[in-house]
């Protein structure tokens, strides 16, 4: 399968870490020390996760005629902090495409949620079921966010991206979905409450931010270099790491471990903070326009609850 075009939406407001100086006494430059974060981006008043993917998904298919000269038969969205959980991003970006009676599908796999989504597409594909996709991964997380939590409540930004993936190829410039390797590491250490989000009694928190940052390097590394190792690219050839956007120096201890150029891994957690599922999505969004022929990028992400995984795309 093919990826034709991915376009992000990004809120306007942003909150920089002079604000949570101001609130908790957190220093600007301790933030930067641990997380590499210096602002993030805010949804404004009567913006949420489906408004979001609603204004990203349209970005996607303006710039995309090609692909919207055809029917889009399957959505798939992707979040962890919904505006709705009947009404899902899903549906509402199906609403707004005015398309009806096709497969709508929200999931949540915390913020390893874009590659499941891409994973469900593919065997939609597989069964003949459907033949042009849009994915949408948004995340409202000022909306849960607890900004007083001195151990995480400075993480969080909101963002959102789409991503339009065809079975056959409608461009020389799509990007070939090589492959999708994901998994779960839920038995391991304490993946059932490092991070969690229970709105009935508290926002989202990370008690054991330590244990995340460690599984998080071991499995982005190991399954990124699965994905070299079986299609036979060396480091050196692949031209962007995108990795999940959750922390500056979990990418860069990725990166160190992989023998990877600093200067290919793609990073945007510096200006957006984590956006969640969306990070890597909204990367890939930000160099699209400098990918060429004989390309190599590698996606890999883990979320709370110790899922992960890893894309290949390839252009030919």
């Amino acid at each position: 399968m093919y990826l034709h075009h991915v376009a992000a939406y990004i809120p306007e407001a942003v909150v920089t870490n002079a604000h949570f100086t101001r609130l908790n006494g957190l220093a600007s430059e301790w933030i930067i020390e641990r997380t590499g974060i210096q602002e993030r981006r805010k949804a404004g008043p009567g913006e949420n996760a489906n408004t979001m993917a609603i204004a990203a998904t349209r970005a996607a298919l303006a710039a995309a005629p090609a692909f919207a000269q055809g029917t889009v038969d399957l959505v798939v969205a992707g979040t962890y902090t919904p505006h709705d959980t009947i009404f899902t991003a899903a549906h509402a970006v199906q609403r707004d495409l005015g398309i009806n009676e096709i497969p709508t599908v929200s999931i949540s796999s915390a913020c390893s949620s874009l590659l499941n989504a891409v994973e469900i597409v593919e065997g939609y594909f597989a069964m003949g079921k459907a033949t042009r996709a849009v994915v949408v991964v948004s995340e409202h997380n000022t909306a849960y966010n607890n900004e007083e939590d001195t151990m995480a409540g400075h993480l969080w930004g909101d963002g959102a991206a789409a991503l339009l993936i065809s079975k056959e190829r409608i461009s020389p410039d799509d990007l070939h979905i090589a492959e999708v390797i994901t998994g779960g590491a839920a038995p391991v250490s304490k993946a059932d409450e490092a991070v969690t989000l229970k709105p009935v009694e508290k926002g989202i928190v990370m008690p054991f931010g330590r244990d995340v940052f460690q599984q998080a390097c071991i499995y982005m590394a190991r399954v990124t270099q699965t994905l070299l190792d079986k299609h036979h690219i060396a480091t050196s050839a692949l031209t962007y790491l995108i990795p999940h956007q959750a922390n500056l120096r979990i990418s860069k201890n990725v990166v160190k471990q992989l023998g990877i150029d600093p200067e290919r891994a793609v990073s945007n957690i510096e200006r957006l903070g984590n956006t969640g599922c969306a990070g890597a999505a909204i990367g890939l969004a930000e160099v699209w326009n400098t990918l060429k022929g004989g390309d190599r990028v590698i996606i890999t992400v883990f979320g709370g609850g110790y899922s992960y995984g890893a894309m290949l795309l390839m252009r030919d």
